[in-house]
């Protein structure tokens, strides 16, 4: 079954600001919310489509994508080719979307928190994300390319099996009772006010370790390095970037991976200059070939095709060969390939060449070529200035 919109789903238009997507969004996750609709696996699955457009709608790299390729342009950024909770990047917002009392369930989706003591959510630190710049051929941007990472991150400690702990053990936080949050009160000239912060004791984990590791010094990660493999797609171009769900740092004391972030380079070619999927080739022609015309050979990334340079072809004339660019990501289209002709002028000649040369100018002065009206009113004009 094909994907639903995601402005159909949120029932915006394309143009609403971010102030209307997010109203859009908590409309419908209030109403298919699952502790409003428990046990009904139609409303959980409309809430989590709901929420895979406002991740993705709300982001504007992701919402350009989605406007310019569809559901096709945003699969590579989501963890396994499709959305999952772990992509949900708004958990900081829930209490402005839902207030308050809607926490319990992301509890459970994103496995935060616990429930000991005052019903608090013991922080998980994710893994910081991690960059590494891919530079690319242009042969292989147009057949796309499977590479193998050497990179370097945090994982797991093995000495403490990611505890931070010598003896691999962690206690419930003596302060925040496991919650990973404390009450605070403080006067104000409205009175006493009570506000709820990170349990300075444990850092919002709500576990503390009596020793730390010698190893990871408590962190429960070390540097470690890895073989990543990366399928890049065919079309890329410079500063578009893959993300890896799960490959970059560790979170502290077992916290869930970051992103590792391939940033796409281009490298200059020899050849071609790239305008988007198409491709540009600047050819030299003599002034004979150029003249009385002629066949040439043309190259392309996948080979050489012929092509017929008619007579009077005049310097910088552009012919097109259709479907030789670039393919467009995610897409069965291709740019072409657009061959401009440069007349070149030898700067050496023989006394033959010169002889033959001689002769032709006889013919262009028969010509009497002369500059058009155009060009003569534009000189006029630059010298009454």
């Amino acid at each position: 079954m094909a994907k639903r919109d995601y402005y159909e789903i949120l029932g915006i238009d394309k143009n609403a600001d971010q102030a209307e997507i997010k109203k859009a969004y908590r409309k419908l996750a209030i109403k298919y919310h699952p502790d409003k609709n428990k046990d009904d696996k139609a409303a959980e699955d409309k809430f989590k489509e709901a929420s895979e457009a406002y991740e993705v709608l709300s982001d504007p790299e992701k919402k350009q994508r989605y406007d310019q390729y569809g559901h096709a342009g945003v699969e590579n950024m989501f963890s396994n080719g499709g959305f999952s909770w772990n992509d949900f990047t708004h958990t900081s917002e829930f209490s402005d979307i839902f207030g308050d009392g809607f926490n319990s369930i992301f509890d459970i989706f994103f496995g935060r928190g616990s429930r000991e003591g005052s019903g608090g959510r013991s922080r998980v630190h994710r893994g910081e994300d991690l960059q590494i710049t891919m530079p690319l051929t242009l042969k292989e941007i147009a057949k796309g390319a499977e590479k193998t990472l050497k990179v370097t991150i945090k994982d797991s400690c093995e000495a403490c099996d990611g505890t931070g702990s010598e003896d691999k053990k962690m206690n419930t936080c003596s302060q925040c009772r496991g919650s990973g949050q404390v009450r605070q009160m403080q006067r104000s000239i409205f009175g006493n006010m009570t506000t709820v912060v990170t349990c300075p004791s444990c850092r919002g984990e709500g576990k503390t370790i009596s020793k730390k590791c010698p190893k990871c010094s408590g962190q429960g990660r070390v540097n470690i390095k890895k073989s990543v493999t990366v399928q890049i797609p065919a079309g890329v171009s410079e500063g578009q970037y893959i993300r890896l769900s799960g490959k970059g740092n560790r979170g502290l004391r077992g916290g869930p991976y970051g992103y590792l972030i391939i940033i796409i380079h281009e490298k200059e070619d020899d050849l071609f200059q790239r305008d988007g999927s198409h491709l540009i080739l600047e050819y030299p022609i003599s002034f004979s070939q150029a003249a009385l015309g002629c066949k040439i050979l043309v190259p392309t990334l996948t080979g050489k095709v012929k092509m017929t340079i008619p007579p009077g072809t005049q310097y910088g004339k552009e012919f097109r060969i259709a479907n030789q660019g670039l393919p467009v990501v995610n897409s069965s289209s291709k740019g072409h390939l657009y061959v401009k002709v440069r007349v070149v002028t030898p700067t050496k000649l023989s006394s033959k060449e010169k002889e033959l040369l001689e002769q032709l100018a006889e013919f262009d002065e028969a010509r009497q070529l002369k500059p058009g009206k155009s060009f003569l009113n534009k000189l006029k004009e630059f010298f009454a200035v």
